[in-house]
């Protein structure tokens, strides 16, 4: 769960939104672009986009790209249940009784406004309805992190020394 700690930040400011460092950009309003991008570069059978939906009542939208045993957002890859685990710890330690569901998104409506609305409680940007176009943005972030190959899709594994998520204890 990332928390936007920019002095004087606001969603509706496009200017500083953009000037907001690659990782925040996509931790905090961007997630689903980078999650089209990857699927797009790497998108294979067994994948799939992943909304964490907070319960009604609650804040904290989250779109990462998931197989059976990770995930892929912002941070890099990660070992699936130990991030999921650490989502909700975050989570209530910001927000007492904090709950979501995981809801599975086709790829095409990541980049389409009109067709996320299509999910109660969910509208997403378009690529083109930010300061400029985010999509070469997600793409050239990409380019910071491997395939997911056989190494990443293994329990237990943690592709980034900074992602903060261990193997789970499942997995071991």
């Amino acid at each position: 769960m990332y928390r936007i700690r920019t002095a004087g930040y606001s969603k509706t400011d496009q200017a500083l939104r953009w000037a907001l460092p690659d990782r925040v950009f996509f931790a905090c309003g961007a997630c689903h672009i980078l999650a089209y991008a990857f699927l797009e570069r790497h998108g294979r059978p067994g994948q799939e986009a992943l909304w964490i939906r907070p319960v009604p009542g609650h804040t904290g939208n989250h779109i990462v790209v998931a197989a059976e045993t990770w995930v892929f957002d912002y941070h890099g890859y990660a070992d699936r249940d130990a991030y999921l685990a650490h989502t909700w710890r975050r989570a209530r330690m910001a927000w007492p009784g904090w709950d979501a569901t995981l809801i599975a998104l086709p790829r095409d409506i990541l980049v389409s406004e009109e067709k996320s609305m299509g999910f109660a409680g969910l509208r997403l940007r378009e690529p083109s309805q930010f300061l400029h176009d985010a999509l070469p943005r997600a793409r050239r972030f990409l380019d910071r992190f491997s395939g997911p190959g056989a190494a990443q899709c293994c329990p237990g594994y943690a592709a980034s020394s900074t992602n903060g998520y261990g193997p789970s204890k499942l997995s071991t």
